[in-house]
This record gives C-alpha cells, structure tokens and sequence, in this order.
C-alpha cells in the first residue's frame, strides 16, 4: 500500500515534467543470448523500452542464466497499466523472480512485504524515471530526500512510528543537517501530534494504514505545519517549514567518549555514502578529529544507512582498517558469466556518463574488464587511524548494500573485535551501474560482493551480536545512554555486552522496557528517506 502510494504521488509529479529522451536498444540479435528468438520489428516506443528491459537483463542482469527466452517471457505482453511506468516495473519484477536462491527457496530478488502486502516489487532492482532527475544515482523522491550528491530539496524531517496499527505515535527520527528544519529546535525522538492541521496518533484511536496518505502528502507537500511535543520536557512546540534546497553533511553526529582510565571511543552516525565530494572531506575531518584525540576504539552508526557509492565505501573502510593490513584484498565484485567472458556487447549502446548525466568518452562495453582480477579492491591506507583496536557497527533494517559491504570487508581482518549491535539489517550484497533506456535509468542487479575471505551472500542481513530490539528515540546520536550505543560501549570496554536489558551509564539507566510498549510498526522503513543500494562504474579501478 504505501509504495503504491508513492507511486501515485511520483507519476503525478513526472507527468508535469520532460526531458530528452534516449534511444532504446535496437531490437537485433546481437542484443540477444537467444539466436532466431527475438522480437519482431516494432515502432512502438513502449514496446521498444519493454524489449530493451529484456534484451539488458538477458546480458547484464547477475542472474541472467535463468531468464527465459523471449517468447516466454512475451515483454510486450505486459499491459496491465495505463502507465507504462507501472508495466516496465512489472516487466523487471518478473525478470528479477525467476532466479531461486536455494537457501530459502524464495527468489535472490524476494521482497518480504511484512505488513503491507506488497509483492509485486524487486528487492534490489529498480528503475528511475529521468524525468524526476536527469542525474545519475540521484535517487528520485520516492526512494530519499537527500540525494547522493548531498542535495535536499524537503523540509529535513525524518520521522518513525511505534505502538500498534490503531494506536500509534509518530517520533522524529533525525533531522537531515543543514535542512530548513535543522534551524528549529526539533530533534530526535520529538513526538509528532499535526501535521498541516490533521492530528494523528494514539489519542485519537488513529488507524495508521488509513492516516499514511495524508502523512506523506505533508511531508511531501511546500510547507509543512508541524505541532508536537519536545521529548524529556514534553513542552509543546509548533513550526511553519518550507521546503528547500540544500547540501547537506552525511554525517549525522560525530564525538569521542572518554572512558576510565583515558580510554578514548570515536562514534560516527553516517547517513549515506554520498559521492566523494559529499563525503571524503566530511570523514577525512571526522577521523582526522578521531586521531587526534587519540581514539583506539570506535562506534559506528549505520542504523540508517542505505548504502550509496562504492568507491565511498572503499574509503571508509580506508580510514578504519589497521595499517598493517596496507596492500592487501578488501573485496572483489563478481559479474555474470556473459560480462566476465566479454560477451556483453549489448553494453556497447551505453555511453559513459559523468554523476550530472552528460554523456563523456566511449561506452561500457570497448575496452572494460568485467573480470573478478579486474574488479578487485586492495587496501589502501593513507589516512585515519592506524590501529584501531575494537569496532561495533549499529545496524537496522535500513542498513544495506554499501554499509553491509563496510562491514564484510573489515570482517576478516578485525575478527572477534568487530561486533554488530542493534537490529538485523536489510541484506543486499549486490550492486548495480545505471543503464540508460529511452528516459529511464534501469538499475539492474549486477554484481556480487565477496570479502578477502570469500564471503558474501548475506542475503537475509546481518544478524547482530547483541539484538536491541527497538529503535532508542529516546536518545539523540552520541548520547552514551543510548540502549545500542551503551551495549557498543560495554564491547569496547570490558569486551561483552551486557546481558541486562538495562543499559547503565554513569548511574543513568535506561529500561527497554520502557520501549516494549512501543513496538516499532516500521520493520521495512516505511518512513525510510535513504536510497538502498551500492553503485559502482565500470572500468573505475
């Protein structure tokens, strides 16, 4: 219900737009696996983008060994909407369920819709509709606010809901840095009660899935009115936001905790991996910081981060990794057999582009190593710290794709001092490079990761050493008090959690149960603002 949603808002806004339009790729069987199973002529612009989907996915697409022929998965068949949007997404989904992984007997691209009965969507592939952007990896409004350039074009809130379906509250997650409501006193854990006039939650007796239409359309809406109460003081508060546009920082919090003894722990909330120019200058400071304060331990915080650029994620794992590992594998991408064998020459229609979409030199296919050798990363140690000892990761189901990959690569090398706490996060160990048909990128799933150790596939996320059931509002970022911030703190200090559901630091106790009677209604992020995926371009190493 609330992708659909999303959806509807979405297509209403693109239809008001343009842009220019790219050539689908011709229907010949050069494009084709299936030699004498090809499509027939057509002038159809639909049903050349509908073709041009299949004929991608038959070379590119990582498991393209089980997509039928043509003639069986008849793409121009798929008429069901009156948007064509709708039916190139159908068109994908159908392509990304023919793959079963055979540890779950469910497709690689099965998408658990929990409670909002969705099933008709990939898990990790999508399309963009370039009308929306033009850039790539922009990550259009359905999927963020903040895009991974850094640009935010919203009010900056960023909210979740506990309790249950009819008797729910609405909490600030965070505040995006820099956004028109970062100048307010809002922050994490303020309790929503009207949005644009409309009261919601518990006191009204409130149903939620009959509320979300109205709730996004104020977070999507030019100025958003917003009463509530201040967490701790409960004082009430109100505030007129207009949206705008602004850079925002990927980091969320940063601050060094000083122990007994001296003991000096870094913690970092980081927000996405935004491109290189978003976020190397914003962590280089952030370690440099680190370093200079002396830190030997650290806390990093990815409960919602949905991943982003690899190449930022090479270079946090950079920072963090012990010198002593300098030179060796941090992690190779594996391509489909007909990528690996330099069979994908499909890919000689896609011309290279900078991050603003302008087409530069050559295509993704002339002179590109698809190979595992071509498309392993080593370590490369130039700055951070040079010798971390203990690092705990706190994840949620909003931690994917590049995040998961930080955290695999630094598994072989800090062994049993890598701890993962909070809640199991998304599971997506594959990523993608946008291919571009007509006015729509196609994010196709493309490659696998693996760490120096060989492993990968964690398709279900990673399950946390120590679980903390709930998402601990009741804190702010860097507040050691935190219940998964505090658990962090035990590991790093004494070297296990604690296994008391209180969480005590410098005689403050917080009890998660308290939190129980909250339980979290957003087990698939609903409210998620951040792009879930792991973008890397061809030929870049």
């Amino acid at each position: 219900m609330f992708k659909r949603f999303y959806t509807i808002v979405l297509l209403i806004a693109l239809g008001l737009a343009s842009c220019k339009k790219d050539k689908p790729a011709p229907n010949n069987n050069t494009n084709n696996n299936n030699t004498g199973n090809v499509p027939t002529p057509t002038t159809n612009r639909a049903e050349l983008t509908k073709d041009s989907i299949f004929l991608y996915a038959k070379q590119v697409y990582l498991w393209n060994d089980a997509i039928p022929d043509y003639s069986v998965v008849k793409p121009r068949d798929i008429n069901s909407s009156s948007n064509q949007l709708d039916n190139f997404n159908a068109l994908l989904f159908k392509i990304s369920q023919y793959k079963i992984n055979p540890l779950s007997n469910k497709p690689y691209e099965f998408y658990d819709s929990n409670n909002d009965n969705i099933s008709d969507e990939p898990k990790f592939s999508y399309i963009e509709d370039l009308v929306a952007s033009g850039q790539i990896a922009i990550v259009n409004p359905k999927k963020s606010s903040v895009n991974l350039n850094g640009e935010g074009n919203d009010t900056g809130l960023n909210l979740s809901y506990f309790g249950s379906n009819n008797s729910y509250i609405m909490v600030i997650r965070y505040i995006s840095p820099s956004s028109p409501a970062s100048s307010t006193s809002l922050t994490r854990g303020d309790t929503i009660l009207t949005l644009n006039g409309r009261a919601f939650g518990r006191e009204l007796n409130s149903n939620f899935d009959n509320d979300i239409f109205s709730i996004v359309s104020a977070l999507e809406s030019n100025t958003v009115t917003i009463t509530g109460k201040k967490i701790g003081t409960r004082s009430s508060f109100s505030y007129t936001l207009n949206k705008n546009k602004y850079i925002s920082s990927p980091v969320l919090k940063d601050t060094v905790f000083t122990e007994t003894g001296g003991k000096k722990i870094g913690y970092l909330a980081y927000a996405r991996f935004s491109d290189e120019t978003n976020s190397v200058p914003a962590l280089n400071a952030v370690f440099q910081k680190f370093s200079s304060a002396g830190v030997t331990d650290l806390i990093v915080d990815l409960r919602y981060n949905g991943g982003g650029f690899v190449s930022t994620a090479e270079h946090l794992v950079n920072l963090i990794i012990p010198s002593q590992h300098n030179g060796k594998k941090m992690f190779s991408e594996f391509f489909n057999a007909t990528m690996r064998e330099g069979k994908a020459i499909i890919l000689k229609n896609q011309q290279r582009r900078d991050q603003s979409g302008n087409i530069t030199r050559g295509n993704y296919f002339d002179g590109v190593d698809y190979s595992v050798a071509g498309n392993t990363t080593n370590i490369d140690k130039k700055s951070g710290l040079t010798n971390v000892n203990r690092v705990v990761f706190i994840t949620g189901p909003g931690t994917a794709s590049s995040s998961e990959l930080v955290i695999n690569s630094l598994k072989p090398y800090l062994g049993e001092n890598l701890k993962i706490v909070g809640r199991q996060s998304y599971g997506k160990p594959v990523g993608f490079f946008p291919i571009r048909i007509d006015k729509y990128d196609v994010y196709f799933s493309m490659f696998e990761t693996q760490n120096s150790l060989g492993q990968g596939a964690y398709y279900n996320g990673f399950v946390p050493d120590r679980v903390v059931l709930n998402d601990d509002h009741s804190k702010n970022f860097g507040d050691k008090a935190e219940l998964n911030i505090a658990q962090a703190i035990n590991f790093i200090k004494y070297g296990s959690f604690s296994s008391s559901s209180v969480a005590s630091t410098k005689g403050t106790s917080v009890s998660s149960s308290s939190l129980n009677s909250m339980k979290s209604l957003d087990t698939k992020d609903v409210f998620s603002r951040e792009f879930k995926g792991m973008i890397d371009y061809p030929g870049r190493k």
